[in-house]
């Protein structure tokens, strides 16, 4: 029998997390739904969750193995989905169960050898949203390039890293992460983006779907620390990169120089030593800064949060200034205030 294991059910979330521990997995920081299948003494012998879109932390007691409880869980999982309107399906599992889900119809989008896998419910899901970047882009002369932001919000320090690098490109990709997990939602953000960079005229802008996602979002129950799982989000990033960047002949990606970040200065360091693996160049902008310190969009966030509006005209272009003084961004300047850590959000 199957049970939803609720927040607030504390046992049953604390049985659920042993079994996780025992396979050898964490309770990932991200999940908004957990079931469990119970044996008759009222223990956890599987389990599987959801979040968003995707589905994680699937675990079957290794002494019940082969009983067909992980396609048990995983059809729940998918009614689950199914309630909630998505149709487009995504998780990530380690190397040695890509086999089952295969079986129980998932797709192999892009994977890191067999530490991670990341698939899809849809055969043609990645296909066809590579035909749509294609036909997003106009044919031009190389170099063709690309940048992938969050933007959240748009800063100068992002203007002067896409100003810098359409400089040096025949045309310049601008993905902007779609997954709302930001304190700026993703209309706002590729807005704010489009507007701040609309002097330039040899950019395309591409969401980035369900295929390129935060930090804040990518799973950690199947990393033995917080650095291996930037690592492994920055090498599966590298990896479905390589597919875009085939389908639409880019040979450089553009990141900013960073050394405050701990998180960002891994992923950089991924990204140098990967990216050229894949026949990728990864090029390095140094960050525009004011008052000695890099331009940050947590910068940004600090300010609107203590009110130190009149610090804004200096981190921001006029299109982004423009929208944070005016009454449409009111909800989203109330939830920073509110916010209890707008830094690392």
């Amino acid at each position: 029998m199957i049970s939803t294991i609720y927040p607030s059910d504390h046992a049953g979330m604390a049985r659920v997390r042993a079994l996780l521990e025992k396979e050898g997995l964490r309770m990932d920081a991200n999940l908004d739904y957990t079931c469990a299948v119970l044996d008759d003494f009222g223990a956890v012998i599987a389990t599987g969750s959801c979040y968003g879109n995707t589905l994680r932390c699937f675990a079957v007691d290794s002494a019940h193995q082969g009983e067909g409880l992980l396609n048990e869980v995983l059809t729940h999982l998918m009614a689950v989905q199914q309630e909630r309107g998505n149709t487009a399906i995504f998780l990530y599992t380690k190397g040695a169960s890509v086999r089952f889900f295969r079986d129980l119809g998932f797709h192999e989008i892009a994977r890191v050898s067999d530490t991670i896998v990341f698939l899809e419910n849809r055969r043609w899901g990645f296909p066809d949203y590579l035909k749509h970047l294609q036909s997003e882009t106009p044919a031009v002369a190389p170099p063709v390039s690309a940048i992938v932001m969050n933007a959240n919000p748009f800063t100068l320090g992002h203007l002067y890293l896409v100003e810098q690098a359409a400089g040096e490109s025949g045309l310049l990709h601008l993905f902007i992460v779609s997954e709302d997990a930001s304190l700026f939602p993703f209309a706002v953000r590729d807005r704010l983006v489009r507007e701040g960079t609309a002097h330039l005229g040899n950019i395309v802008y591409h969401g980035t779907g369900s295929y390129m996602i935060s930090q804040a979002t990518f799973p950690s129950y199947f990393q033995k620390d917080e650095d291996a799982v930037i690592r492994s989000h920055a090498q599966l990033d590298i990896a479905v990169f390589a597919r875009i960047a085939a389908a639409l002949s880019i040979t450089r990606r553009y990141v900013g120089a960073e050394q405050a970040s701990h998180v960002t200065s891994l992923y950089n360091e991924t990204m140098l030593h990967d990216l050229p693996r894949a026949g990728i160049e990864c090029g390095v902008i140094p960050r525009k800064e004011y008052g000695g310190a890099p331009i940050s969009a947590s910068t940004v966030r600090r300010a609107i949060q203590t009110g130190d509006m009149e610090l804004l005209p200096a981190l921001l272009p006029p299109t982004t200034l423009a929208f944070l003084q005016s009454e449409e961004s009111a909800a989203i300047r109330k939830k920073i205030a509110e916010a209890a850590d707008v830094i690392h959000y």
